[in-house]
């Protein structure tokens, strides 16, 4: 078996398409994962399965959630070992948990998102992009970073961010249930 991190896109946000995490537990049971646990109420689940393409659970995840709750989710997965290799290869140094965080993305990183957006404008604010992820920093939060609108603008639905505290919980929560 092999232990998956499943993070749905917005969700439970100022009230709408909501996902009560008992709910969406119970949906990754019924469509036959085990040892399923969520975090917080942002939609981060942490599952077993037997191994296969992450893209074959998104489907699987999508149309489960879609059938359940009557809305599609946007959904992103990553197994194990790209968990562990996400948070190993964070290249920005983490002053403040809350203010770091990391953009986990459908497809690897297109650098043409970024291009003209030049990184001394948006100072102290920080990115770096690697793989399937975009790695930020806010040193006055995420809602007053001037770089939040135009990264939104430019990564559209095919993103879902999480902060460095969320990421390493999820990374304790991949360890086997005792």
């Amino acid at each position: 078996m092999t232990r998956y991190v499943a993070l749905l896109r917005g969700i439970n946000v100022g009230g709408h398409r909501r996902v009560p995490m008992a709910d969406l537990r119970r949906v990754l049971t019924g469509l036959g994962f085990t040892e399923v646990r969520t975090l917080l109420q942002s939609g981060n689940a942490v599952f077993a399965a037997a191994e296969r393409p992450t893209d074959e659970l998104v489907t699987t995840i999508e149309a489960g959630l879609a059938a359940e709750f009557g809305f599609a989710v946007d959904v992103m997965v990553r197994d194990d070992a790209e968990w562990r290799a996400v948070v190993a290869a964070n290249p920005l140094e983490v002053r403040d948990p809350a203010k770091l965080a990391v953009a986990f993305l459908r497809a690897p990183f297109d650098p043409a998102v970024l291009a003209g957006v030049d990184p001394a404008d948006y100072a102290p604010e920080e990115f770096s992009a690697g793989g399937r992820e975009l790695y930020m920093y806010f040193p006055d939060g995420l809602g007053k970073a001037r770089l939040t609108p135009i990264l939104s603008r430019r990564l559209g639905d095919g993103a879902t961010v999480r902060n460095w505290n969320t990421v390493t919980r999820l990374l304790a929560l991949l360890e086997p249930a005792t």
